[in-house]
């Protein structure tokens, strides 16, 4: 499946699973704006190589998704430099887990801020250009918890409650403009993030990480197996073509059952 021609952003796209959707897009002949955090040597040696590897224009901005201001030059960067902004992937997140009654302010703000106000901010960026250009693709990352809830995530079940909803939305107010906008509900990837989480569920159910996996991650999910960056990629590319056009405003887990439950 081709998207030749096409240049898509994609925010926390220097690891994990926004990593790994840039090189499915790179791969399917997409022109790639990367974006996250990291040691600035790793970011630059991974973008020159998906550039070599996939043949495509690979560029970095490293726009703070917490600031507004920055992720509007983010949208506008990509525009200037690529020429357009067609796919947009909204994937930047981060997690922490406690009791409610034990839930950091500063940590609610911060996942509220990336996982869910970000999202507005690049959309309401990019939709003009999109409307413009008479096409466009946009994709949020969620999670099977925009669908279900667990124990200890209040910030961020609710943050990507939150995105389910906005994606409804803005699916329905593009309908007509031949833009489509999807949320993509992975269950439990073996990611960074995920990694930090098994150790911090631990700590918070005062079980060990071994049973943190067999117990709490994997109980959820009928195949027992995580979820694959891999396949998230490919049902991104897919949701990114023109087969596609007529899916919107869907929210769709990837989660081995999980939400079938």
């Amino acid at each position: 499946m081709s998207l030749s021609g096409k240049n898509a952003v994609i925010t926390g796209s220097t690891s994990g699973i926004g990593q790994g959707m840039a090189r499915a897009l790179a791969n399917a002949g997409c022109n790639i704006m990367l974006n996250g955090f990291g040691d600035a040597d790793e970011i630059e040696a991974d973008r020159a190589a998906l550039a070599q590897e996939a043949g495509v224009k690979v560029l970095y901005n490293g726009a703070d998704m917490t600031k507004p201001e920055e992720i509007d030059g983010l949208i506008q960067q990509t525009n200037a430099d690529l020429g357009s902004v067609d796919i947009l992937i909204n994937n930047a997140g981060i997690q922490y887990v406690s009791k409610i009654e034990e839930f950091p302010i500063e940590k609610w703000d911060a996942i509220i801020a990336i996982n869910l106000s970000a999202s507005f901010h690049t959309i309401r960026a990019a939709t003009p250009l999109m409307k413009e250009q008479g096409w466009g693709r946009i994709i949020n990352l969620a999670s099977a918890h925009a669908l279900v809830a667990s124990p200890f995530k209040s910030a961020y079940v609710a943050a990507k409650h939150g995105v389910a909803g906005l994606v409804k939305v803005v699916a329905l107010e593009l309908a007509q403009d031949n833009i489509t906008c999807n949320a993509i509900c992975p269950g439990y990837v073996k990611t960074p993030l995920v990694e930090g989480q098994i150790a911090d569920t631990a700590k918070a159910r005062g079980i060990s990480e071994e049973e943190v996996v067999k117990n709490v991650l994997l109980a959820a999910q009928p195949t027992k197996k995580f979820t694959q960056i891999e396949d998230i990629g490919a049902l991104a590319v897919f949701l990114s073509s023109d087969a596609a056009e007529n899916i919107n405003g869907s929210i769709i887990p990837i989660d081995g059952g999980w939400t079938a439950q």
